[in-house]
């Protein structure tokens, strides 16, 4: 398999995953305008950040007046399971100089990463390892660059939408409709509902803190439960 190979399979790969993922860009952008955002802060925030969830939560946060500090230590919890994806493909890109690694890193989604795993597995071999990299490079920049245009679109549609419209709703379902496919076992199922209950106790907090404390109360309870399991 050849660079141009290697990249338009990663490219196909995450196309099917764009149907999922425009929407939510939209209402990314929608919900950025609402929350106080400007235009080109917004879509700066999805060509930096590059991060839906985190994305999400910060517009929520700057809504809310949150410190920054806050709002800086938020994002970077939300945004602590890309170190999983990176553990996991580290040995396959291993080889690789620093700059590659900078770029993928950065491209290193949810959606990259679940769209362009199975494809860099079958490629670990001395054959395909060469070229692995452009796999995760294709799906990443397709993700990114439909990440951008769906933002566009929200930016755009959300300047002529009222600003009460209340479209937040999309971050808590999107994170149900990720999370409870991935719920196989009895430590993540009593982590997710000890984060669950957690967040809604705590919701009355302010600068929606409690999201916070209820994040790290699901790890703390996940991380007790599989070492007792171990």
């Amino acid at each position: 398999m050849n660079r141009i190979g290697a990249f338009s399979l990663g490219l196909r790969s995450v196309m099917p995953l764009l149907l999922g993922v425009a929407p939510f860009g939209v209402i990314y952008g929608v919900v950025a305008l609402q929350s106080g955002i400007p235009p080109l802060a917004a879509m700066a925030m999805s060509s930096i950040v590059f991060a839906g969830s985190a994305q999400f939560l910060l517009a929520q946060l700057v809504g809310a007046g949150a410190p920054l500090l806050l709002t800086a230590g938020a994002v970077g919890l939300v945004n602590l399971r890309h170190a999983l994806y990176s553990a996991s493909v580290a040995p396959i890109l291993a080889h690789l100089p620093r700059r590659w690694k900078v770029l993928l890193a950065y491209l290193l989604t949810d959606e990259a990463y679940a769209a362009a795993i199975p494809h860099l597995l079958v490629a670990d071999n001395d054959a395909g390892r060469p070229h692995a990299h452009w796999i995760l490079f294709g799906s990443g920049f397709g993700l990114w660059a439909g990440w951008q245009v769906a933002t566009l679109a929200g930016v755009l549609i959300g300047a002529q939408l009222p600003s009460n419209l209340g479209l937040d709703f999309a971050l808590p379902l999107t994170f149900i409709a990720i999370i409870v496919p991935m719920i196989d076992s009895r430590a993540l199922l009593v982590s997710a509902l000890t984060a669950g209950v957690a967040a809604v106790v705590l919701a009355a907090l302010p600068y929606k803190v409690g999201l916070f404390f209820a994040a790290l109360a699901g790890l703390v309870v996940g991380a007790l439960l599989t070492r007792k399991a171990a």
